[in-house]
């Protein structure tokens, strides 16, 4: 089924997805490492054959970030947040069709290894990824902010109404290791090359990485026409 709206090249878009019935689609940290391993490697025109890769390295996904080059992207890959039953992702795209492409790559190779890994058969995701065309650069600090301070959520579904201590989200943001805020905001590591603009961003970024600022910033655009309208 097309698009009402076609995705557009050089366009930023933020794009989501969840479980089949709000399922969840991460088990374990195992789970989260693969698809972030999915973000950088399908991030390509060209095929890839997984299965070797693992065997290459001996399943040592780390190794495969530093060893390996992602080559011909699809998308520039912004932000993400992996959550316990959808993903946030923060996309441009590069070629025709790119994010479609990006996304039924990385998604059919996570549903295979989720499948066979939990033994269970059938769809994994809930139809089609959504996506919202991020037109402005207001929109853009706005969703970029909401994707980092979103595994928030984990410890407070509140938490967009300040129920979170500012001490608290800040050790918690610091330790969650499946968005790319650990990217932005301090750690040095292999993952970082999920983030095919990287210095783009970091240079559009407060180059603090005071949460307690981020979450009065945040606060402040929440009555923009695009909050609430995220539909995940």
């Amino acid at each position: 089924m097309e698009r009402e709206v076609p995705l557009m090249n050089g366009e930023i878009y933020h794009v989501y997805n969840r479980g089949a019935g709000k399922q969840c689609i991460f088990e374990d940290d195992a789970d989260y490492e693969r698809f972030m391993l999915l973000l950088y490697l399908m991030n390509s025109d060209q095929s890839i054959v997984l299965k070797n890769l693992m065997k290459k390295y001996q399943g040592r996904s780390l190794d495969i970030f530093q060893g390996e080059e992602s080559n011909h992207a699809l998308v520039d890959v912004m932000a993400y947040a992996l959550m316990p039953n959808h993903v946030h992702l923060v996309l441009r795209q590069k070629k025709d069709n790119g994010i479609t492409t990006f996304m039924k790559k990385a998604g059919t190779g996570f549903s295979m290894y989720f499948n066979t890994k939990h033994e269970r058969s059938g769809v994994l995701f809930q139809g089609r990824f959504k996506s919202k065309h991020v037109d402005t650069d207001a929109y853009l600090k706005w969703i970029l902010l909401y994707v980092h301070l979103n595994p928030l959520s984990l410890i407070n579904t509140d938490w967009e109404n300040g129920s979170v201590a500012h001490d608290v989200a800040r050790a918690y943001l610091a330790r969650y290791r499946f968005s790319s805020y650990m990217d932005y905001y301090g750690a040095i590591r292999p993952e970082r090359r999920v983030l095919s603009s990287y210095e783009e961003v970091r240079n559009q970024l407060d180059s603090s990485s005071d949460v307690e600022a981020m979450l009065v910033e945040y606060g402040r655009t929440k009555d923009r026409p695009w909050y609430g309208a995220l539909g995940v």
